[in-house]
C-alpha cells in the first residue's frame, strides 16, 4: 500500500521527468528568478495530494502538508505564494493530463477505438441561494437544467476512452448544450472510431454528419439502437455507464465543491482532479 510520502515521490518524479524532457515549458518566466528554489514539480505535487488526503479544498491540503510533511519541502513558500504559482502552471497541468494517459491508449487498435462523451453539472451554490447568488456570475456562470432540476454554475463536458481514461474536457457555462461541445471534444480523437452518447446528443441534424465527415466518428446513442431492440439499447447503456464511473471518480475527488473565486481558479482545480484520476487509471497511484 502506498503511503502519502510514496505518492508524493511518485508524483514529483512524474512531473519532474516531464519538465526535464520539455525544458521549453519552464521558460514562461521573465524575471531574474527563472529557476526558483521551490520547483514547479513541488508545486503540483502538493496540489495533487488533495485527492490522496481526501481534502475538500486546496487550502486544507496545503496546511496538512505544511504541518506533517514539511521536511519533504524545505523551501516551502507561504500559502498565497504557492497558490499564485499553481494558477500560473495551469497550462502545464493540462499537458500532464495527456501525459498521464495509460501507455497503450495512444496506440489503440481499430477495435479499441470506442469513446464516451457526456457532461456533468458543476453548481457553485445550493438551490436555496439561486435568488441572490453572486459567486462567479461575472465569470459567465449561468443557470442550467438537468434531471435533478435547475442549478447555477458551469457544465463539465468530458470525452473518455471506454477504458475510463479522460482524453479531453471543457468547462462551459451551464446553459451551453451538450451538442455544442461535442464537435470540439471530437477534435481530440485521431483515427476515427465510435462515439457513445446519451439522448442529449440526438436532436442535432448536423452533428452526426459533421462528426463523420470531419473526424471519422460514428455517433451511437440508445436512440440509434432502435426502439424495438431492447438488447441493443441495453448494451449501449451498459457501455455508457463507464462514463458515469468516471464522473463518480471525479465526485469522490470533490469536483463539485467550489471554493474558487474565478473561472481560471475553478478550471485549474478541476484539471488537477482529472490529472489525479488519469494517474490512478495509468496505475501510477493507488485508486482512491
Amino acid at each position: 500500500m502506498q503511503s502519502i510520502a510514496d505518492q508524493m515521490t511518485i508524483v514529483y518524479c512524474f512531473v519532474d521527468d516531464f519538465l526535464k524532457a520539455r525544458p521549453a515549458l519552464a521558460r514562461w518566466r521573465t524575471s531574474n528568478h527563472a529557476a526558483p528554489a521551490f520547483t514547479d514539480a513541488e508545486v503540483i505535487t502538493i496540489a495533487l495530494m488533495q485527492n490522496c488526503l481526501g481534502c475538500a479544498s486546496l487550502k486544507h491540503t496545503f496546511r496538512l502538508v505544511e504541518q506533517n510533511w514539511r521536511p519533504l519541502f524545505p523551501r516551502l513558500p507561504s500559502y498565497q505564494q504557492w497558490m499564485a504559482r499553481l494558477h500560473r502552471l495551469a497550462p502545464l497541468v493540462g499537458a500532464l493530463i495527456q501525459q498521464a494517459l495509460p501507455p497503450l491508449l495512444p496506440a489503440a487498435s481499430e477495435e479499441d477505438r470506442l469513446y464516451l462523451i457526456d457532461s456533468k453539472p458543476i453548481p457553485v451554490c445550493k438551490p436555496i441561494r439561486h435568488g441572490r447568488v453572486r459567486l462567479l456570475r461575472d465569470e459567465e456562470a449561468s443557470f442550467g437544467k438537468n434531471k435533478a432540476g435547475w442549478y447555477f454554475g458551469f457544465k463539465l463536458h468530458v470525452l473518455c476512452h471506454h477504458g475510463g481514461a479522460i482524453l479531453c474536457a471543457f468547462l462551459t457555462p451551464a446553459n451551453i448544450g451538450d451538442r455544442d461541445a461535442a464537435a470540439a471534444l471530437a477534435e481530440a480523437i485521431e483515427g476515427g472510431g465510435a462515439l457513445l452518447a446519451d439522448f442529449g446528443y440526438v436532436d442535432a441534424r448536423d452533428l452526426e454528419p459533421r462528426l463523420w465527415d470531419e473526424y471519422g466518428l460514428v455517433l451511437v446513442t440508445p436512440f440509434h439502437a432502435g426502439k424495438k431492440s431492447r438488447k441493443a439499447r441495453a448494451l449501449v447503456s451498459s457501455v455508457r455507464e463507464r462514463v458515469e464511473t468516471c464522473f463518480s471518480g471525479l465526485w469522490n475527488r470533490f469536483v463539485d465543491r467550489v471554493f474558487s473565486r474565478s473561472f481560471h481558479g475553478l478550471w485549474n482545480t478541476i484539471k488537477l482532479k482529472m490529472l489525479h484520476y488519469n494517474l490512478c487509471k495509468a496505475g501510477l497511484l493507488a485508486t482512491t
